[in-house]
């Protein structure tokens, strides 16, 4: 059995190659959701998810709300869902409002989206615990996704086929991602 959760952390290029290291997750797909692209085709995707079919250009602008977003097909046999979410705020600045890094816009806002209402219990549980860590609050969206819509061939995998593409996370913390939530 397999789960599925919707991981905005800034740029997506290098937020999916980080979590694509990570031991249990089994598939990442760059894209963008929780937007609205109004006069765009509506239809709807393998799991009841609505799709506007946004381009990179609308996404932008920062006018279609959307965020840039990973996909994270994973084995919460091997990977659960709680370490899963504790990995993920490794990776991000948790209080940065639109930004991460030299990346700013609403595009590059964090958030986890998640499909299974059961999932978010977990969720809340570590954003808690996260929130002891800050004396602001944390500008991370926990919220049902409504929309995702995937990125075009270009974006996916690109730090695998540009490895000196641009990246605002340092490469130490694609190490430390290949070598958590492995066994021995």
């Amino acid at each position: 059995m397999t789960k599925t959760i919707f991981l905005a952390g800034g740029c997506f290029w290098g937020t999916q190659h980080y979590l694509k290291q990570i031991n249990g997750v089994l598939e990442t797909q760059t894209g963008f959701a929780n937007g609205n692209t109004f006069g765009r085709t509506r239809s709807e995707g393998t799991d009841g998810i609505v799709v506007e079919h946004p381009t990179y250009e609308q996404v932008y602008t920062d006018r279609t709300g959307y965020a840039e977003t990973v996909r994270v097909v994973f084995d919460p046999d091997i990977l659960p869902l709680r370490k899963l979410v504790e990995l993920y705020f490794l990776c991000i600045e948790p209080t940065s409002v639109n930004r991460q890094g030299e990346d700013e816009g609403t595009r590059y806002r964090t958030g986890i989206y998640y499909i299974d209402p059961g999932d978010r219990p977990t969720i809340e549980e570590v954003y808690r615990e996260v929130q002891h860590n800050y004396s602001g609050p944390l500008a991370v969206e926990v919220e049902p996704l409504e929309t995702f819509e995937p990125a075009n061939e270009y974006h996916q995998d690109y730090l695998d086929k540009h490895p000196d593409g641009y990246c605002h996370l340092p490469e130490a913390l694609f190490e430390m991602a290949r070598r958590a939530n492995r066994k021995g």
